[in-house]
């Protein structure tokens, strides 16, 4: 049974299940079995195309050398966030943190970074040319203002100030990556996303509807609608494992739980219910994009603790239970492995790995000499569990 992290207040014992009760499902599975799922009485194996991660925080320094290995073990590719500090606004800077990457990796590791740029009120079209040239730089991120972490030097005035970059993504076929929020504070926070959709994003993408864009990490049945409204091809989303799983109940549940604090912040269990069914549809408009946001425990567990859920350890194993208990198995492989390199313009991977449905146990964290970071569902047991082939 899949339950949420949660860290019991002092002196209680509790610990709540999460909003999705995950529960055998495996003769609703094996009826509708692809021929790349082997099953026995004992134990069930998927062979799939090697996944990507289309939207992954790798961090710099320690944090990155620490958590790599966990994303470049599963995934063939990842599209790699730019908000560090100082954030990567130019080719050229997207060029040296994909050295820094590379370097970082396991011996004979064939993982590849695909890099994208922070976007400012400040950004050039110049640098978006420099960018397709570089022929590292696949994507563009729009962080408003103050959304996230490190979003303090994105973009205050989208159409006023970064409408020619916008063109010129346009003529160089250069996606916009954008995190789906309002920042105004006369906004609540549950509905930033619905606000943002109605007066950014639509609008936006009426006036460029040849722009390709990924609306990251959707949270609410909102985004869902609107991105299904739209022309296939143009607009697209990823989806993380936690918004599959969790309800904003799991932020409190048995006390503050600071380890299930992301944004977009987890919403009603009407939307998580509305976004599993979309991406266990087989629509191509949906595909896998972990939003792993690695933060020191310290950094977490504080008075003013830091948005992000890291779980590029658990990512596979979440979304491949996820789709059994919709009874979506033989979905699974498009939403891990073609959606997202369709969208992009880029081959598929052609290596495979293999999803056994074997227990095993999460960590309760992953420690090192400057301190230890706390994984999604530390502690639980998971049913699904990748390797190579």
């Amino acid at each position: 049974m899949l339950k949420a992290s949660f860290l019991p207040c002092k002196g209680s014992a509790l610990r709540v299940p999460s909003a999705l009760s995950v529960k055998s499902s495996y003769l609703r599975v094996n009826a509708r079995r692809p021929t790349h799922i082997k099953a026995s009485r004992t134990k069930m194996e998927l062979s799939i195309t090697r996944p990507d991660d289309w939207h992954l925080h790798l961090r710099d320094g320690e944090l990155l050398e620490a958590v790599v290995s966990h994303s470049s073990h599963h995934f063939g590719r990842a599209i790699i966030m730019p908000n560090l500090k100082p954030p990567i606004t130019t080719a050229a800077a997207a060029v040296a943190y994909r050295q820094s990457i590379l370097k970082a990796l396991p011996e004979n590791s064939d993982f590849t970074p695909l890099m994208t740029l922070y976007l400012t009120d400040n950004t050039s079209p110049n640098e978006i040319k420099l960018a397709r040239e570089s022929g590292v730089v696949f994507a563009v991120k729009l962080y408003p203002a103050g959304a996230t972490t490190n979003s303090q030097d994105g973009v205050t005035d989208l159409f006023g100030k970064c409408l020619p970059v916008l063109e010129e993504m346009v003529r160089q076929n250069m996606p916009l990556l954008v995190h789906g929020e309002v920042t105004s504070p006369d906004v609540d926070v549950f509905d930033r996303e619905k606000v943002f959709i109605d007066t950014v994003l639509s609008p936006l993408i009426q006036k460029l509807p040849q722009l390709k864009v990924v609306m990251e990490h959707i949270t609410t049945k909102d985004a869902v609608n609107f991105v299904e409204s739209c022309d296939e091809g143009f607009l697209a989303a990823t989806v993380t494992p936690q918004h599959l799983v969790l309800n904003r109940n799991s932020l409190f549940q048995g006390g503050l739980q600071p380890h299930n604090y992301c944004l977009p912040v987890l919403k009603r269990e009407t939307h998580r219910q509305a976004i599993v069914s979309a991406v266990t549809s087989g629509s191509k408009r949906f595909f896998l994009g972990t939003d792993s946001a690695p933060h020191e425990r310290r950094n977490k567990e504080c008075p003013c603790g830091c948005a992000g859920i890291y779980n590029s350890p658990v990512a596979l194993s979440v979304y491949a239970k996820v789709f059994e208990e919709a009874g979506a198995l033989d979905k699974l492989e498009a939403f891990t492995s073609f959606n997202g390199p369709d969208f992009y313009g880029l081959p598929r991977n052609t290596s495979k790995i293999k999803l056994s449905k074997s227990t095993w146990k999460v960590p309760t964290s992953y420690s090192f000499t400057w301190g230890d970071i706390v994984p999604m569902f530390a502690g639980q047991t998971l049913e699904w569990q990748p390797s190579p082939v």
